[in-house]
């Protein structure tokens, strides 16, 4: 007789919406001015890192509408609730960032060719805000950067962001200074480079998490070898890990036994144990023993 067990609980995030208002609010007047200023000097630089900032706005709206949405309870229909909603909004924010390293680079290229003669002082004037601007609102999400793709999300544009606009305030100082006027859209490749690399690994990790991948943080080897371990259980069967949103990770298992626990504290410390170990709080599992002779019905995703 087989016998399962389900440890569902909807655990809230933690909340940033204070976080992500301050955080539009400052970027949001922060690409008014580098948009106007960019404009007024002819600064290519100003302006792309305008556009990165507005996309970055976009950025953060959707990382916060997800983690407003992950907080609402399952219902009947949606029994996740909408956890997933994170991973959707860290993909959405990758592909957005991905867009913007394209369109700089071109605009840039163009701009090498014929370089213009930007005011170097008031490049370095507003670049400089922007670094405390994007210092400010990265530090907002430091805390949660490590345990939230999500979160990491909004804290990584966000310090790339103060390092970019650091860059800027270079830029401005040979143009100033030394009158290089071609180091204003070498710059904006830079940027561009910049954007990418921090990109990248976010836009990785939320397709894996997308198409329910094995969260980078569990080793699915480490979780098998776990479970073949504990007393009574000759091999298992149907073993599943996959992500229910950027910070909670589920799992189902058959377990073969040869001798089957007297109770259901087996199974309550198995449950325990793999959050504690493995950071996996929706964990499943059904008993099965030895000498049954019902056969799997998922056998394609069978493995012993």
């Amino acid at each position: 007789m087989n016998r399962e067990v389900s440890h569902h609980h909807h655990h809230s995030p933690p909340d940033y919406n204070r976080a992500f208002a301050v955080g539009v609010a400052l970027n949001v007047i922060f690409v008014v001015i580098e948009a106007f200023y960019g404009v007024l000097s002819d600064s290519l630089a100003l302006l792309t890192d305008a556009g990165h900032n507005l996309s970055d706005v976009f950025g953060l709206l959707l990382a916060w509408g997800a983690a407003v949405l992950a907080k609402k309870r399952p219902s009947s229909r949606r029994t996740y609730g909408f956890s997933r909603a994170t991973i959707i909004a860290s993909l959405f924010s990758g592909l957005l960032l991905m867009g913007a390293v394209g369109a700089i680079g071109w605009e840039a290229a163009n701009r090498l060719m014929e370089p213009p003669e930007p005011s170097g002082k008031t490049i370095m004037i507003v670049a400089a805000i922007g670094v405390l601007v994007n210092t400010v609102t990265a530090l907002f999400f430091f805390s949660g950067k490590d345990n939230d793709l999500n979160i990491r999300g909004a804290f990584l544009h966000m310090a790339a962001d103060a390092a970019v606009s650091a860059g800027v305030v270079a830029s401005g100082a040979l143009i100033m200074f030394y009158g290089l006027n071609w180091i204003d859209p070498v710059v904006s490749l830079a940027i561009a480079a910049v954007i990418f690399l921090s990109t990248w690994s976010l836009l990785r990790d939320s397709l894996n998490l997308a198409v329910d991948a094995v969260p980078r943080n569990v080793n699915p080897d480490a979780v098998r070898e776990y479970l073949c371990g504990l007393p009574g259980v000759m091999h298992l069967h149907d073993l599943h890990i996959w992500p229910m949103s950027t910070t909670d990770t589920a799992l189902t298992a058959h377990l073969v036994m040869n001798t089957m626990p007297d109770s259901d504290h087996f199974l309550n410390d198995v449950a325990q144990r793999l959050a504690e170990k493995f950071s996996i709080n929706h964990a499943t599992i059904q008993l099965e023993r030895h000498d049954s002779d019902i056969i799997c019905f998922q056998s394609g995703h069978c493995a012993e």
